[in-house]
This record gives C-alpha cells, sequence and structure tokens, in this order.
C-alpha cells in the first residue's frame, strides 16, 4: 500500500491527491537476484557501502537508493558529490549539495553530527531508542558519491582526516535517530575504507572489483576465499555486483539502472512533490490501493 501526499482545502471539500509517494521505512527496490525477482532491502536503521571498478554498477545503486529517498516524504536528503554531476539532478530535492569543497563537506558533517546529538538528547528524555515513523523529525540521507574524493584527494592532510572521523561518527552513531549514510567507492582500498568503517555498513556491495582484495575490503575478510569475489565478474555485465547484509551471507544481484532522463523526470517529480509541503509541517500521508 503506498502513500499519497494529500492536499487539504479550505473549503472543507474531500483530500487532493497530489500524487504517489513513498516512505523511508519501505524496503528500497535495488534490482534483481540470480533468479529474476525483485531484490528489496530494508535501509532505515541501517547504512550501505558501495564499492567497485568505474562502470560495475555504483552509480545506478546509490541513484535508486536516492531516488526512492526523494520520492519519501518522510525523508531529508544531504548530497555530497566532488563530481557534481553524479548526483546532481537530485539537487532541488535536497536540503544540502556539497561539490567539490572539502570545507563545505565538514561543515555539512558537522551539523549532521549536531544533530544527531540533539536528536539523541530527544530521545533520551522520553526514554526511547530509536525514532519510529510517526515520530516529530524526520529521516536523513546522507549520499556521498566517491568517498576518496573526500578523505584522500582533496584538502589537507587533517581535512580528509577530520572527514573521515566525523563519516565514522555518523555511520556508527546515526542509525537510531534516522540518519543513513550510503556512501560509494570506485576504490576499495584499506587507506579508503578502514575494516572499523566497513563493518558499520550493514549493507554491502561490490560491483566488479580488479582483485580478491579488493572485494574482501567491501564484502568482509575471506569471502574471495569462500568463493565470493567480485573479481569474477564480468566486465561485459554492467551492474552485477555481490550484496551482503550485515550477519548475513553475499547474493549475486543485477542493479537497476536509471538512465539520465528518468533520473530527471523522477528528481522533477520529487521536487514537486516536496514543494508542496509547508516549510516546518509535516506530510498528510495516507495509504492508496496497490493498483493507484
Amino acid at each position: 500500500m503506498s502513500p499519497v501526499l494529500v492536499a487539504h482545502t479550505s473549503t472543507g471539500t474531500a483530500p487532493v491527491e497530489v500524487g504517489p509517494a513513498l516512505s523511508i521505512f519501505d524496503p528500497v527496490h535495488v534490482g534483481i537476484d540470480e533468479f529474476g525477482q525483485p531484490k528489496r532491502v530494508p535501509l532505515i536503521y541501517r547504512n550501505m557501502l558501495i564499492g567497485g571498478e568505474p562502470g560495475s554498477g555504483k552509480s545506478g545503486l546509490l541513484n535508486a537508493v536516492v531516488a526512492h529517498a526523494a520520492l519519501s516524504l518522510d525523508c531529508r536528503l544531504c548530497l555530497l558529490d566532488g563530481k557534481r554531476v553524479e548526483l546532481g539532478q537530485w539537487r532541488r530535492c535536497a536540503d544540502a549539495f556539497v561539490g567539490p569543497d572539502i570545507a563545505a563537506a565538514l561543515a555539512l558533517l558537522k551539523r549532521l553530527q549536531m544533530m544527531m546529538d540533539r536528536r539523541y538528547d530527544y530521545l533520551e528524555d522520553c526514554d526511547r531508542r530509536k525514532i519510529t515513523p510517526q515520530d516529530v523529525f524526520t529521516a536523513y540521507l546522507v549520499a556521498i558519491d566517491e568517498i576518496a574524493y573526500f578523505s584522500a584527494t582533496v584538502g589537507s592532510k587533517q581535512q580528509r582526516e577530520e572527514f573521515s572521523v566525523l563519516l565514522r561518527d555518523l555511520v556508527a552513531r546515526g542509525r537510531a535517530v534516522g540518519i543513513i549514510v550510503v556512501a560509494a567507492t570506485q576504490r576499495p582500498s584499506s587507506d579508503i575504507i578502514p575494516t572499523s568503517l566497513r563493518d558499520l555498513f550493514a549493507w554491502r556491495f561490490a560491483g566488479r572489483c580488479t582483485n580478491d582484495s579488493s572485494s574482501d575490503i567491501v564484502l568482509g575478510h575471506g569471502w574471495a576465499n569462500k568463493g565470493w569475489s567480485a573479481n569474477i565478474v564480468s566486465p561485459n555485465n554492467p551492474g552485477a555486483g555481490l550484496l551482503i547484509a550485515e550477519n548475513g551471507g553475499p547474493e549475486l544481484v543485477k542493479v537497476a539502472y536509471l538512465d539520465d532522463r528518468t533520473c530527471a523526470a523522477i528528481a522533477a517529480y520529487a521536487a514537486e512533490l516536496r514543494a508542496t509541503v509547508v516549510a516546518g509541517d509535516r506530510p498528510a500521508l495516507r495509504s492508496v490501493p496497490d493498483a493507484a
């Protein structure tokens, strides 16, 4: 049952359905499994790490997750994209968009960290452990395209280290207060994704990798020795890779692909839906039949 945004008229007539919307508490469609069945993953209270070579499906998976979040009116978006164009189509849907600017990226992560701490103050005062769909505040999706750009390429050594520390804190503590981190990198190496950070991601996707070691850096140590390595994914099969869940085993999936035109259309629709919500007000949602 998908929800729709409802606009209440001043004349007291029936609500006007603006259009279909999603919820960040719904599982996210990421593609199909090896049997051709839809693959959906729950993201609320979880994070996702995406790694692999260029053209391996990282961008497809990242955009699929951002598209779901953009259509979820109970979720806000914070996007960091060193290339500007990978996530740029979703700019109108986002509360914050950071391009190739390490100082702006640090400022955004610090703001998110402050918000996270205040939300924990609230939960502590209420004797609660996590947010719910009916909560007083919404979830946030923090999507990062190319971790290495901010953690190992631009800025000073101190800035890069500070970025890594702030990101690790958000991944480690943000889940219960609705902060979801989805981060992608095309350089799955130990200096970019240390084990202590990787193991905090409940969902991990390894697209085609150059060697078994790179695959293990994303999926976890020892999976290549057990026969699970993204190194065996064919270069002629873009979007195919191994998806592993927290405390689970890898499975072969084919990531959904959204071309530029489709992304732009979804982003424009999501921006229009979000524009109907008065600033500071929670959207009114109600369930409608699946056929809608």
